[in-house]
C-alpha cells in the first residue's frame, strides 16, 4: 500500500461462465463490472473444445480485451477471469491470473480470491519433493497439491487439494469440460452463483451478473463446491462444516454498493451503519453532513437521514485520476489528495460539517481532507467513521500494512483525532456495527462475521506467521499472499 492510497485493497475479483457462445466477451464485461476488486491486472482463459486459451496483461480490463485481435482469439463456451491487485508493488506477468497448467487429465486453469495462511509452509514441503514454482503466488500451491493426487477427475484431484489448505479463499477453475467454484469453509470472501439463459455463472459479487443481464441466484454457501457442466449445476459439500465467518469489511468498504451478499444490499448496510453511528455519537451542533467520496456516501446519508441534517456534497472528487498519475515524484506525491478531492468552498465556507469516511487507514488522507475543509472557511470539522478502528493486519486477502502501521493500533482516538486536526473523532463501536448488519451484538463466543482487522481475533490459524514470529526461515509472507 503506498502512503498516498491511504485506503484497504481487496486483492482480487473472479468469474466464470459455462455454457455460452460469447463466453470470453461476457467475462470481459463481468470483470469490468469487478474492476474495483483489482486494478493492476487482469486475466482470461478459455476453451473451445479442443484447446485452452490464455490472455493475462498488467492492465486495466478495458485496455487488456480492448484489441479485437486479443478478443477473436479467446474462443469458446466456458471461461474464467480474474482481476488482480497486488500486495508487493511489482505487478509480474507470471503472477497474473488464472494460472494455466498441463495435469494428467489436461489442461486446468485457476484463478483465486483470497489468502492460504499456510501456503509458505506448504510451499517449503513442495519444493523439498521437487516442485518447481513459476511464480510467487499463493494459488500455484493448489496446482502443484492437484498434481500430486492419485486421484483421476479434476473435481476429486481439487477437493484432496485444498484439504491441506488453510485459509481465506473464493476460487474458480476449469478444465475442459466444466467450470468450478469453491469458497472456504468459513465463507470469508464472496463469491455468487448466477444464470443467462442456458449458462451458468460464478462471480465475486452479484453486480458482474447486472451488467451482463443475468440472473442472480444466490450465494454460494460457505464449504461448498459449485461444479457447472453439460448436464447443469451440481452441488457438492467435501469439507468439515465451521461456522461462517464472512468479513464484514466487503459490506463497509470492499464490495460495490449496487452489489448484494448474503442476502443482503450492500448499499443498505452501508446507510445502516451511518445511521448506527449517528445514534452512537451523535454531533447535532453541526450544519451539514459531508461524504467522502466515494466510499462514504452512503454511510453519509444513514447519518444524515438519522440525524436530521442536511446532506451535502462537500467534497467533489475528480474521477479522472489514475493511481500511476499521482506517484511519479515526491514533488508531487503530497498533492495526490488535491488531484483526487477538491472542497467545494460555497458550500463549506461558514459550516460547522461532519465528514463520514468509512475507515482511517495511516490517517494521512484524512489529515488532508480536514485541512481541506478548514482552508474552505469550515468553522468546525467533526470526523465519524462507519468502522471501528483497524487496529490489526488482514491475513485473509486483503491488502493491508503491517500492524504496527496501522493509526489505531498506535494511537487512541484522542491521538488520532489531535493527529488528524479534527474538532471530534468518533467510530461506530463493533456492537453497532453488528447492530446494522440485523444482530443484537457481537457474539463474542461465536462470532457472526470475520471482523479480525478490528478484533484481532482471526478465524483461521495463522501458520506461516506464527512459524515467521518463531523464527522460521521462511521468505516475505507477504509476497505470498494471492496477488
Amino acid at each position: 500500500m503506498n502512503e498516498s492510497d491511504d485506503k484497504f485493497h481487496d486483492e482480487c475479483g473472479v468469474f466464470g461462465i459455462y455454457g455460452h457462445d460469447d463466453a470470453a466477451t461476457l467475462t470481459m464485461l463481468g470483470l469490468h463490472a469487478l474492476q474495483h476488486r483489482g486494478q493492476e491486472a487482469t486475466g482470461m482463459a478459455c476453451f473451445d473444445g479442443h484447446d485452452f486459451h490464455v490472455h493475462r496483461a498488467a492492465e486495466m480490463v478495458g485496455k487488456a480485451y480492448g484489441d479485437p485481435a486479443v478478443m477473436a482469439q479467446l474462443k469458446g463456451s466456458l471461461a474464467i477471469g480474474h482481476n488482480r491487485y497486488s500486495t508487493t508493488g511489482e505487478t509480474s506477468t507470471r503472477n497474473i491470473q488464472p494460472l494455466y497448467a498441463d495435469l494428467a487429465f489436461g489442461g486446468f486453469a485457476i484463478a483465486h480470491n483470497g489468502n492460504l495462511t499456510n501456503a509458505t509452509t506448504l510451499r517449503t514441503d513442495l519444493v523439498q519433493k521437487g516442485a518447481l514454482f513459476q511464480s510467487t503466488s499463493d494459488t500455484e500451491v493448489i496446482v502443484h497439491l492437484m498434481a500430486l493426487s492419485a486421484q483421476k477427475m479434476p473435481v476429486d484431484k481439487l477437493i484432496e487439494a485444498l484439504k491441506p489448505v488453510k485459509g481465506a479463499y473464493s476460487l474458480i477453475a476449469c478444465a475442459k469440460d466444466q467450470v468450478i467454484g469453491v469458497r472456504d469453509p468459513h465463507g470469508i470472501r464472496p463469491l455468487v452463483l448466477g444464470r443467462l439463459g442456458d449458462a451458468h455463472i460464478l462471480a465475486s459479487e452479484s453486480c458482474a451478473l447486472d451488467i451482463i443481464g443475468a440472473e442472480f441466484i444466490r450465494d454460494v454457501e460457505p464449504g461448498e463446491m459449485i461444479v457447472l457442466d453439460a448436464e447443469g449445476v451440481h452441488s457438492k459439500r467435501p469439507f468439515e462444516k465451521v461456522s461462517p465467518r464472512f468479513c464484514i469489511f466487503e459490506y463497509i468498504y470492499f464490495a460495490r454498493p449496487d452489489s448484494v451478499m448474503d442476502g443482503k444490499s450492500v448499499y443498505e448496510m452501508r446507510k445502516n451503519i451511518g445511521a448506527e453511528l449517528a445514534r452512537e455519537a451523535p454531533c447535532t451542533e453541526a450544519d451539514i453532513i459531508v461524504p467522502v467520496p466515494d466510499s462514504g456516501v452512503p454511510a453519509a446519508i444513514g447519518f444524515a437521514e438519522a440525524s436530521n441534517l442536511p446532506f451535502e456534497l462537500g467534497i467533489i472528487r475528480s474521477h479522472y485520476i489514475g493511481r500511476t498519475f499521482i506517484q511519479p515524484s515526491d514533488s508531487i506525491r503530497h498533492l495526490g489528495v488535491k488531484m483526487k478531492h477538491n472542497a467545494n468552498r460555497a458550500l463549506i465556507a461558514g459550516k460547522k460539517i461532519v465528514l463520514v469516511d468509512d475507515s482511517i487507514v495511516r490517517g494521512t488522507t484524512s489529515k488532508k481532507i480536514v485541512d481541506m475543509m478548514r482552508k474552505a472557511g469550515a468553522t468546525e470539522v467533526h470526523m465519524r467513521v462507519s468502522s471501528p478502528p483497524s487496529i490489526h493486519s488482514c491475513f485473509y486477502g486483503i491488502d493491508t500494512p503491517k500492524s504496527e502501521a496501522l493509526l489505531a493500533h498506535q494511537k487512541s482516538v484522542e491521538d488520532i483525532r489531535e493527529f488528524i486536526g479534527a474538532d471530534s473523532l468518533a467510530y461506530v463501536t463493533i456492537d453497532g456495527l453488528y447492530r446494522a448488519a440485523g444482530e443484537t451484538a457481537r457474539n463474542n463466543d461465536q462470532p457472526q462475521y470475520c471482523d479480525a482487522c478490528f478484533t484481532g481475533d482471526y478465524a483461521i490459524e495463522l501458520t506461516d506467521y506464527e512459524n515467521h514470529k518463531a523464527g522460521a526461515k521462511v521468505t516475505d509472507l507477504r509476497e505470498h499472499r494471492n496477488k
